[in-house]
């Protein structure tokens, strides 16, 4: 937390303020994350690599009947198989985005409290225990559906849920905590969601013209088989399964979708933040945060993505 200097003492408040459970369920979320996301990768290679050998037109023996180049099949396929029996074991894709979850869940309600959103607004008796019991109700519900609560392997137990820096910003004015949170919450959650629509625009564009680039080519030669005008193209069967690759890495990114989610929070974002500029009062902003935390929710995005295709 730094105190920028002025009649009102405004506050800069950072990530690095908020409780280390947030910090280390941040940490395992991108760890999983990393994990989920190269073993798809690696598995869609494979799978493509284990295509190549039928369609080349040379073979090495070794010995009277074992053929090399086969053999680089086998194994793509054996590691395939290997990958995917790992990944059963170890669930990443699930415990990336239980913790996403909770790590977002978290930092919600840190904000929530620090700048009296609700449920912790400016009436509320006993703030405090108030948030921590939210806050473990809703970790409760993570649990149940198989989070794996880290502060029981953490050496200070997780530290306390509501730091300092939480405190002194809850111990501000109205108009010290309202610029607090549009400049280092609201804008900054704008700013996250524009760059990932831009980035998820490019994924999309490059996936999709990698996907057509294969696939012309394919088209080419199935249709020379299918006039008889050259023989049987055995090359069709690789291009066919790269460019399936291809599309299911792009569906599992989301790339397409994400465009149209993120555009959508990015314009609710600018519409909150006008109207907390302008006409929203204190009596108002409770609700307001509220409403601002729940756009910027995770399950909000995934809502979006699934029904604004």
């Amino acid at each position: 937390m730094t105190a920028i200097p002025g009649p009102l003492q405004s506050m800069v408040f950072r990530s690095e303020d908020l409780p280390e459970l947030f910090h280390h369920t941040d940490a395992i979320a991108i760890a999983r994350q990393r994990e989920a996301v190269n073993t798809t990768r690696g598995q869609l290679i494979l799978l493509v690599l284990g295509t190549v050998p039928g369609a080349l037109p040379w073979h090495v023996e070794v010995g009277d009947s074992f053929q090399l180049i086969d053999s680089v099949a086998v194994l793509a396929y054996l590691g395939v198989l290997v990958t995917t029996y790992l990944a059963s074991r170890r669930k990443a894709k699930s415990h990336w985005q239980l913790n996403r979850s909770a790590a977002e869940y978290i930092k919600s309600n840190c904000w929530r409290y620090a700048v009296h959103g609700s449920p912790f607004d400016t009436g509320t008796h006993h703030p405090e225990a108030v948030f921590a019991n939210r806050l473990e109700d809703g970790l409760q519900e993570l649990r149940k559906v198989g989070w794996d609560d880290p502060r029981e392997e953490m050496t200070d137990g997780g530290g306390g849920l509501i730091t300092e820096s939480m405190r002194e910003l809850r111990d501000k004015a109205f108009t010290v905590r309202k610029e607090t949170y549009i400049r280092d919450r609201l804008i900054e959650q704008r700013r996250w969601y524009r760059r990932r629509r831009q980035v998820s625009r490019r994924g999309a564009f490059v996936w999709s013209s990698t996907i057509a680039a294969l696939t012309l080519p394919a088209l080419v030669l199935a249709l020379l088989q299918a006039f008889g005008t050259a023989g049987s193209f055995a090359l069709t069967g690789s291009l066919s399964a790269a460019a399936a690759a291809c599309l299911a890495w792009n569906e599992m990114r989301r790339h397409h979708p994400l465009v149209s989610a993120h555009s959508l929070v990015e314009d609710d974002l600018e519409n909150m933040q006008a109207a907390m500029e302008t006409t929203l009062t204190e009596r108002q902003w409770a609700a307001a945060v509220f409403e601002t935390e729940r756009i910027v929710s995770p399950e909000h995005t995934d809502w979006l993505v699934r029904h604004r295709m």
